[in-house]
């Protein structure tokens, strides 16, 4: 059973992109005790280090942060005009809550056009996110003693057990970095292959940037991401385009828009599942990018790079939802991974790959 106690507080924590202090202090607070060595480098990834029987270096990345707004303007009558940090879904923002973190947190609220007002070929449209602004109640002059340009604001949401699901805002990607937490403690006193370097990223959201710094500096023997994919398998949705189902297993990542994941990574994960009971399923997913890019391309040697995905629906909206079986399964594969990669056959057809001069 998944500790849903700590998941909701992870989910709960705010972070937006570039504004990742709660999130981070968290993560670092659970992390240190589990970890034989806690680093925080100039952008704010966090880098928990198990230590291995030898000095190759695998590296996991969960991002910390989720996808929020950022105060570009405040008017005359005190609305809040925002700038994007993340894709978001704008077809579901209306009337949703919103946490403005200035000076204190102040909650507002996500408006636009009435319907009763719209003209009947507006009826039919989503509203463009540059229509929408924040309504916190309040005139301007009590709001700019709270708040400023600059300011991030993130989503209002609990996290709340639905049937066999988790369901609440940035499980995307706080799921990941709860389930990258809840492997470390497995392995605490278990001895491991190689070094371990548990990576906590920041700004995925805007462009994987957190995870290619880090890959730069760790330069990564093997890269493992860790994030949130989608299940797109609710009723209208054909076949080809569910992505992954809900329920049925960890996934697989074989591709995304930023990576196309090492086929000798894909067969270990899928032979360790097969062999472990473990259900999982492959992941095919046409566009959007995960840190498994920057892992596998930007340390100085590049890396042999893959990526476990947990399902999720309704994915970068104001609500999201996981399910608890998925959840245990990635951390079951995670672990598995890690502590038998001295296991496998990494070779290129018998060539083994090093890091010696060309």
């Amino acid at each position: 059973m998944i500790n849903f106690s700590l998941l909701k507080r992870i989910c709960e924590t705010p972070g937006a992109p570039g504004f990742e202090q709660k999130i981070r202090e968290l993560v670092i607070q659970e992390v240190t005790p589990l970890a034989d060595e806690v680093h925080l480098d100039a952008m704010g990834n966090v880098i928990a280090i198990k230590r291995g029987s030898e000095r190759k270096r695998a590296m996991v990345a969960a991002h910390i942060d989720e996808i929020s707004f950022l105060v570009t303007h405040i008017d005359d009558d005190g609305f809040i005009r925002f700038h994007t940090l993340g894709g978001f879904d704008p077809k579901t923002l209306t009337s949703q809550r919103v946490i403005i973190h200035g000076k204190k947190d102040i909650i507002g609220v996500l408006g636009t056009k009435p319907i009763h007002l719209m003209k009947p070929d507006e009826t039919n449209k989503v509203v463009p996110i540059a229509d929408y602004f924040i309504d916190a109640g309040m005139k301007k002059d009590h709001i700019m003693e709270w708040v400023a340009v600059g300011d991030p604001i993130t989503r209002s949401r609990e996290l709340i057990e639905m049937g066999d699901c988790v369901n609440g805002k940035s499980l995307d990607n706080r799921v990941s970095v709860f389930i990258l937490l809840e492997v470390l403690r497995l392995l605490k006193n278990e001895n491991v292959p190689y070094d371990i370097y548990a990576t906590f990223t920041v700004q995925e959201e805007v462009g994987l940037r957190g995870a290619i710094s880090a890959a730069h500096q760790i330069n990564p023997d093997f890269g493992f991401g860790l994030d949130v994919t989608i299940a797109y398998d609710t009723p209208s949705a054909a076949p080809q385009e569910a992505v992954t189902k809900l329920g049925k297993g960890t996934a697989i990542k074989i591709m995304d828009g930023s990576v196309i994941c090492d086929y000798r990574m894909v067969a270990y994960m899928k032979k360790l599942a097969v062999e472990n009971n473990i259900q999982w399923q492959p992941e095919v997913l046409p566009a959007g990018g995960t840190d498994t890019g920057g892992l596998q391309r930007f340390g100085k040697n590049g890396s042999i790079a893959g990526a476990i995905s947990i399902p999720l629906r309704y994915i970068h909206q104001t609500t999201e939802m996981a399910h608890k079986e998925d959840i245990q399964g990635s951390i079951d594969l995670l672990k598995l991974c890690l502590t038998k990669l001295d296991q496998h056959d990494w070779s290129f057809n018998g060539y083994k790959p090093g890091k010696q001069e060309l």
